[in-house]
């Protein structure tokens, strides 16, 4: 019995070596079709928004096109409250811009699906340690994505031109979708306090998932009555 088992499996590892073998053309041009649709997308966000994106630590704040407003993304906010690093960068980056009179307001928006989780707010509780008045940061608790903070931008605060905030790695993509819904917008790299760089590797695969969602544009989970962002004279 085992001899035949045996037998068996040499075989089948036979037929699929000469299968492979018959094959390798088609199987090669296969491989190099999905490591080009898993890369294409990044590459050609990081080419087309390369002119359309800065850094605090290499541009001076009156370099940077002045915009409506600063259009800060979530991230992690712990459970007592405190903004992750990650976070913590992109608020203060957002206000070095306001504070270079680079935008008017704050568009802090994010995670709010939870009861006892609120990305905004611990944004606006943070911008506002840092010396920013309540009247000019406007809050989005709705932006659960990338894709659905630039829809919600758009059709529900009215935005029209903006300096996106967040980590360089995450900047591409975002450019790339706040330009698909016809907003005027460039790109501010945070800046990290602790000198290192920003690397995420799930970047890739977000991007990959950007295509069909530029493509059929679906609705974001909330839109909800329209609540344009006002400017002072």
């Amino acid at each position: 019995m085992s001899e035949e088992k045996h037998v068996s499996r040499k075989f089948t590892l036979r037929q699929l070596y000469y299968w492979v073998r018959r094959r390798w053309m088609w199987l090669a041009a296969a491989a190099v079709m999905a490591v080009a649709l898993f890369w294409l997308p990044t590459v050609y966000a990081n080419l087309w928004t390369r002119s359309s994106r800065y850094d605090l630590g290499r541009t001076k704040p009156a370099d940077i096109p002045q915009k409506d407003v600063a259009m800060v993304f979530g991230a992690r906010v712990y459970s007592n409250g405190d903004l992750s690093p990650y976070l913590q960068w992109r608020v203060q980056t957002a206000v070095k811009l306001y504070d270079a009179h680079r935008v008017k307001k704050l568009l802090m928006t994010g995670d709010n699906s939870r009861k006892r989780y609120n990305e905004p707010v611990a944004m606006q509780r943070y911008a506002m340690q840092l010396g920013v008045p309540k009247d000019d940061i406007v809050l989005d608790y709705a932006g659960f994505s990338t894709y659905e903070s630039c829809y919600r931008a758009r059709d529900i605060f009215a935005v029209k031109s903006a300096l996106l905030v967040t980590q360089g790695y995450h900047l591409p993509r975002a450019l790339v979708t706040c330009k698909s819904f016809g907003l005027d917008v460039a790109g501010v790299n945070a800046v990290r306090t602790d000198g290192k760089s920003s690397i995420e590797a799930r970047e890739w695969l977000a991007s990959v998932k950007m295509v069909p969602e530029l493509m059929f544009k679906p609705k974001p989970t909330f839109l909800g009555k329209a609540e344009p962002i006002t400017f002072g004279q």
